[in-house]
């Protein structure tokens, strides 16, 4: 059985009595819950405290204000006094900065350090995911430079096109009526007529040359005038006339030259003079190194001797360069600027 003991004092200084109650009671009494066996009266219910809540010493000048942890045991309060204030049981600060609160694990527990940076390290995107992220930043950073390249071929290199043949039809104008510029031989590039179609809308200058650089990519219709492909000047008693354009881009003044029908004009202005010609026939689809089109005789054209011919060659399909569109003319009439422009340009 268990001893009995003197009366003794708890950490605040309170006396237990016999029945193990706070006071002045008998000199000797029951030890506390923690240090006993004893059996003890169970507390009446209205005096039950809620568990966790601290119990309070008895009213009194002399009683101590500290609350009471349940069970009154010192390891209880360093728990309590660990739950409030950290390991050392000082405020919070006293002994340097906390570390922050973990996150609960899926149980509610806090996460120990080693789950904290496992879990850490697993929400980090693995390389997979990174060369993935890059590959595909890669994909639309070329999409998006694909779409300038597309905006300014169809769009913009029309734009300055238009703009750079529009002031060379208007000094060529402008060198007619001051006297500026003389027929005959033209160097490459430089501009000697316009071309009407007014089927089409279309009135471009022609110049010398197919060269992309410095005719066709400026908008204008270049005469084939060099080598084995020169033709004939409108003026020239018989031969063709032959003219090159592009049908996309760059001003495309050939883009519907396809829609052109037996009969429609086109209509060549020089410094004296406007050539009226009638288109005859027209060729869809043949190869880019089929140069007899340009003949004298155009082969295919449906004409069987010479004559005053004009054609007019461009890319097929619409923005490729895989074939050729060729469409053929005869001249019907020859006006000198001094009698007016001809009725295919007035109607």
């Amino acid at each position: 059985m268990t001893a009995l003991r003197p009366e003794r004092e708890d950490s605040y200084g309170t006396a237990y009595g016999s029945f193990g109650v706070p006071g002045a009671g008998a000199p000797y009494g029951p030890l506390p819950d923690d240090e006993t066996m004893a059996l003890r009266l169970a507390e009446a219910p209205e005096e039950a405290q809620p568990y966790g809540r601290p119990l309070t010493a008895p009213d009194g000048p002399s009683a101590p204000h500290a609350p009471v942890a349940p069970g009154g045991g010192r390891a209880a309060r360093r728990k309590a006094a660990k739950r409030r204030h950290g390991r050392r049981g000082g405020p919070e600060g006293a002994n340097g900065p906390q570390e922050p609160p973990r996150r609960a694990a899926d149980d509610g527990r806090p996460l120990s350090r080693v789950e904290a940076r496992r879990r850490a390290r697993a929400s980090r995107p693995g390389p997979a995911v990174v060369a993935s992220r890059a590959v595909g930043e890669l994909f639309i950073t070329a999409g998006v430079l694909m779409l300038l390249f597309v905006t300014y071929q169809l769009w913009w290199t029309n734009v300055r096109a238009h703009a750079q043949a529009d002031r060379e039809a208007s000094s060529l104008q402008d060198d007619w009526a001051s006297g500026r510029r003389n027929p005959g031989t033209f160097s490459p590039g430089q501009g000697f007529a316009l071309l009407h179609i007014p089927a089409l809308d279309v009135v471009v200058p022609i110049a010398e040359g197919v060269s992309n650089k410095k005719v066709l990519d400026k908008g204008m219709v270049g005469h084939y005038g060099d080598g084995a492909l020169r033709t004939a000047m409108p003026d020239a008693k018989t031969g063709n006339f032959g003219l090159a354009g592009h049908r996309n881009t760059h001003g495309e003044p050939f883009r519907y030259i396809n829609r052109l029908k037996p009969g429609d004009a086109v209509v060549v202005e020089t410094q004296d003079e406007y050539f009226v010609y009638k288109v005859a026939s027209t060729l869809p689809v043949t190869s880019p190194s089929n140069v007899s089109v340009l003949d004298p005789v155009p082969k295919g054209s449906g004409f069987t001797g010479p004559g005053r011919y004009i054609t007019l060659t461009t890319c097929t399909p619409e923005f490729t360069s895989k074939y050729r569109l060729i469409v053929w003319g005869k001249m019907v009439e020859e006006r000198p600027r001094s009698k007016g422009k001809p009725d295919a340009l007035v109607e």
